[in-house]
């Protein structure tokens, strides 16, 4: 059996494969409520193989959310939708996981969708964004507020809130969002952290809200449940966020309790990305070695050959797909008879004669 199609088991929860669905945004709900385009579009990936499906940014509040459009696990009409769309991807013997968010100062923004651009007015749905310091994000809301104690113990408290909800919905897995510049990132970087007092200046302060979630988090889900964090590992400029912390943070992490530490880069500030197949991968390769924890490596891994490898020089645990599942929603199909696996399990009933 390849590595990529071996199964790996995080606490009680055992994942077919190792082939697992990037979060990626739709801006597609109302009200927070993911709908029938989220079913369709996450449920096509479990049809397709995957071994886990996790569900987009999902944010903990209205206000974090970044753009109006964004999915929510703040109420219960948001937890009844989430049900429908797990028992699906359980049905097609997928593992469900979902990322939970804040924006922070990235939030109210519009989509894109329809050409509007940068940051949504009050007048047009929008909110004042909320982040560690009042510096904005280019081309966003200018006017973002600054937490303060109270605001911080009320995010701690809404992501616990949404991580017993994700359990409440189904979910088997759950994610911190602590990357591509949003609040947990956000006041992990020191562009973007400009306070002075015990949550911002030494490493130590600005790791403390993540670690705060984490342990929050941690203890609303359970022992049984696994729990991931996404972080960018660099933010790519001279005196932001650093390879060298991130390492720091996973080893942290994993004494709070984390399973594995989902792998990206930037997004916090604009800076020049050698983006190319597997850039990322290094990062997930330290992390994984120094910091002695579980890693899942993501960014341009397209080739099934690719992916195998990846796991076979001991670089990631787990690979994540964005883009290339959006391309091929069956890849993992395609990817197992490409590494000569033979077990037909991956396929529905529905399609096996396209199988043998």
């Amino acid at each position: 059996m390849s590595l990529l199609f071996s199964p790996i088991t995080l606490r009680d929860v055992t994942i077919r494969n190792r082939a697992w669905v990037a979060p990626m945004c739709q801006y597609s709900a109302v009200d927070g409520v993911p709908g029938d385009w989220h079913l369709v579009h996450l449920g096509s990936f479990a049809r397709g193989g995957a071994g886990l499906v996790l569900a987009e940014a999902t944010a903990v509040v209205p206000e974090g959310r970044i753009t109006p459009d964004d999915t929510g696990l703040w109420n219960d009409e948001q937890q009844a939708a989430w049900s429908r769309i797990v028992d699906f991807l359980h049905s097609q013997g997928a593992t469900a996981g979902v990322q939970l968010a804040h924006a922070g100062r990235k939030a109210s923004t519009y989509s894109g969708f329809d050409g509007r651009r940068g940051g949504v007015p009050d007048s047009d749905g929008g909110w004042r964004p909320v982040g560690p310091s009042a510096a904005p994000y280019p081309g966003l809301r200018d006017d973002p507020e600054p937490l303060d104690r109270a605001g911080i113990r009320r995010v701690v408290e809404a992501f616990a809130d949404a991580a017993g909800r994700a359990v409440a919905a189904g979910f088997d897995v759950v994610e911190v969002h602590a990357a591509h510049g949003y609040l947990l990132h956000e006041f992990l970087s020191p562009v973007s952290n400009l306070r002075d007092d015990e949550y911002g200046g030494s490493f130590e302060n600005r790791v403390r809200l993540v670690l705060e979630v984490t342990r929050a988090v941690r203890d609303r889900v359970g022992a049984g449940v696994p729990l991931l964090v996404r972080v960018s590992a660099t933010d790519w400029v001279e005196g932001g966020w650093t390879a060298d912390e991130t390492v720091r943070l996973a080893a942290v992490l994993r004494e709070e309790g984390v399973d594995l530490v989902d792998t990206s880069t930037g997004g916090n500030v604009a800076a020049d990305i050698p983006v190319e197949p597997g850039y990322q991968v290094p990062f997930a390769r330290r992390i994984r070695t120094e910091a002695e924890v579980p890693t899942g490596a993501v960014g341009l891994i397209v080739e099934p050959k690719h992916a195998e490898e990846i796991l076979a020089e001991g670089s990631a645990d787990v690979v994540l797909l964005g883009r290339e599942l959006l391309r091929d929603p069956h890849w993992p199909l395609r990817a197992a008879h490409e590494l000569g696996e033979t077990d037909h399990d991956l396929w529905p009933v529905q399609y096996l004669r396209a199988a043998r």
